[in-house]
């Protein structure tokens, strides 16, 4: 996965897989989704992130422990 913010457009993407994408819907007015060939999303994008997101030029990662079976 990675996350590209691009301040000259105020683009904040983020792409979850680098399959090539088939198709595009705007899910909401600013924010598009991107399928493979499969259907399934590969990235998503928002415009006018400066707006949307409180500080598009931090990330912050967190991985959830996974429960272990007994």
């Amino acid at each position: 996965m990675k996350i590209i913010y691009d301040p000259q457009t105020d683009t904040l993407s983020i792409i979850l897989n680098d399959s090539p994408i088939m198709e595009s819907d705007e899910i909401k007015e600013g924010i598009i989704l991107d399928y493979d060939k499969d259907g399934r999303v590969a990235s998503i994008e928002m415009l006018d992130a400066s707006e949307n997101v409180a500080e598009p030029l931090g990330v912050s990662y967190e991985l959830k422990e996974m429960a272990r079976a007994v």
